[in-house]
């Protein structure tokens, strides 16, 4: 013992225990003399049950949404898509495939029985071109080095946050590039949170780099009191698909720059077993500080602010390891690796060395306003300076999933950035003095702003948003928009009476409300009754407007 809060130097503690012994699942696909090579899977974590092959979760989602570890019907029996053996998963949300290491191969001349094994017990040999090799349960790998995949694929699911601002405005895939970047206190951990809890991932690798203490003892005590919803109603902590790797400041300044590496390398490792995995690294900004002071020992010619020359190729190289592959080996399968990546420029100031590498690289920007948070408004995310080119990518899906969605989000936009331009002249003239369309401009930005952007993650019913929910909500907002805005550009009727705004908000004041009162409508309902409680807010508001048209016509 060393009678210390810290680990001192020259101590070396393995990761896991190599004295502890874990339980051993062969497949029945392999057996001796049979040839593997590099990702298939030839035994799993866990007691055999049955004959099948626990698939990712948007394959379960496509089945109708079966619990991790439930049992799927297989394959041909000869087939190399299936013959596994259905297992108690490592933890409720995820099971551990033991795969072939990507740099093996040859044909197997022994393999363990079931049994409990420690990690440095040989459980498998393979005898390649007359030489014998002998690995265990435990895989190295240079974690600068990317693990091979089978092939790249394109990125087309979304990776679903449950925030509206996010999924409805600013979307990504699952296996996408996203940067993070705001001022202290502008909700990153927020964000890190949210994805952590609601996303549909497989699993979380969290890696706090080179930041401050506190915070890192904050997640290891805030992230097992957070639970998500199974399949089956029960609730599990958000800890059983997480890892973290933990990097703080007062750690030696190599180990922070070796840390984004060990958090992308174990996401390869779990992205290889078939699974979505989302990586948060918090921060990238304290990364490239250690990369600095790394290169000033080194004694190479500084760049901008100090940073390195190669500091570009580097944010480069780490980020192109995220995307969404066909693996290596048998079963057929597919997995992703999602980097979301936390910027912490000084002061905000975007112009940051790191933050314009970033954004140079990313395909997703989510900006964190300081005033926004400071009006305590969460998530944070800036709406006028955010973007994401995965717009086009996700069309397909947008358009299967409901086909008003794409036109009534161009739409809110459109409205939030001429919101923007009108704000200018109301600070000059008043809003009296503007046209009755621009009038209903800013009443419907207000809506986005205050009922649709913003969320309370501390009540069930906003925590989290279905994306069902946003889309719903949406359209109603937009429809409401459509509708007043063709009402008051009407031209007036026989009498000379016209339509105003003043008269929609009087007359339409409980519907108005109605509107705001979306959000409230609770996820635990059932998406069934929600849709149609939207449904009717929506048949509403086109009577309620016929009726008005009908009245000054």
């Amino acid at each position: 013992m060393v009678n210390d809060v810290f680990i001192p130097r020259g101590i070396n503690v393995p990761a896991l225990d190599r004295e502890k012994k874990w339980e051993f699942t062969p497949v029945t696909t392999f057996k001796v003399g049979d040839h593997v090579t590099g990702g298939d899977v030839f035994a799993v974590r866990g007691a055999c049950s049955g004959a099948a092959w626990p698939l990712p979760a948007a394959a379960r989602e496509a089945l109708g949404g079966c619990r991790a570890g439930a049992l799927l019907p297989c394959a041909h029996p000869n087939s190399r898509r299936a013959r596994f053996t259905q297992t108690v998963p490592e933890t409720e949300l995820i099971q551990h495939r033991i795969m072939v290491p990507p740099n093996a191969k040859g044909r197997i001349t022994y393999l363990a029985p079931a049994g409990h094994y420690t990690l440095e017990d040989t459980v498998i040999e393979l005898e390649f071109n007359g030489e014998r090799k002998k690995y265990t349960m435990l895989q190295k790998w240079p974690v600068r080095l990317p693990r091979p995949v089978g092939k790249k694929e394109m990125a087309c699911n979304p990776l679903l946050t449950g925030q509206r601002v996010l999924d409805g405005l600013f979307p990504t895939v699952q296996g996408g590039t996203c940067a993070v970047p705001g001022a202290f206190g502008c909700g990153k951990t927020v964000i890190s949170q949210a994805l952590s809890k609601y996303s549909n991932s497989d699993g979380i690798i969290y890696v706090g780099c080179g930041e401050r203490g506190n915070e890192m003892a904050e997640v290891l005590m805030e992230f097992p009191a957070l639970t998500m919803t199974l399949p089956n109603g029960t609730e599990a902590s958000i800890m059983r698909r997480t890892t973290l790797v933990a990097n703080t400041s007062n750690m030696p300044v190599a180990a922070r720059e070796a840390s984004i590496y060990t958090g992308i390398t174990l996401a390869e490792y779990f992205r290889d077993m078939g699974y979505n995995i989302s990586m948060m690294a918090d921060s990238t900004s304290r990364w490239a500080e250690a990369l600095r002071e790394i290169s000033g020992r080194l004694a190479e010619m500084p760049a901008d602010s100090g940073y390195p020359a190669y500091l570009g190729a580097r944010l480069a190289s780490f980020y192109e390891r995220a995307g969404r592959v066909t693996c290596l080996g048998g079963p057929a399968r597919e997995g992703s690796v999602t980097i979301v990546g936390a910027v912490s420029p000084p002061g905000g100031d975007f112009s940051d060395p790191v933050t314009a590498a970033t954004l140079g690289i990313v395909q997703v920007f989510w900006g964190l306003d300081k005033k926004l948070a400071q009006r305590k408004h969460f998530p944070s995310v800036n709406w006028l300076i955010s973007y994401s080119k995965y717009t086009a990518a996700l069309e397909s899906f947008y358009e299967g999933f409901d086909a008003e969605w794409l036109p009534a989000r161009t739409k809110a936009r459109e409205v939030l950035q001429k919101e923007d331009d009108l704000n200018e002249i109301v600070q000059l003239v008043g809003k009296d003095s503007l046209a009755e369309g621009d009038k209903v401009t800013l009443e419907t930005a207000k809506f986005l702003k205050e009922d649709y952007l913003q969320q309370n993650s501390f009540t069930k019913y906003d925590k989290y948003c279905p994306f069902y929910k946003s889309v719903w909500m949406m359209r109603n907002i937009i429809a409401f928009h459509t509708l007043a805005t063709a009402a008051v550009e009407r031209p007036p009727n026989a009498e000379g009476a016209k339509l105003n705004f003043a008269t929609i908000r009087n007359r339409l004041g409980d519907l108005m409300y109605k509107i705001t009162a979306q959000k409230f409508e609770d996820p635990a309902d059932g998406e069934a009754v929600l849709k149609a409680r939207f449904q009717a807010l929506n048949d509403e508001i086109t009577a309620a407007f016929r009726a008005l048209e009908e009245e000054y016509r």
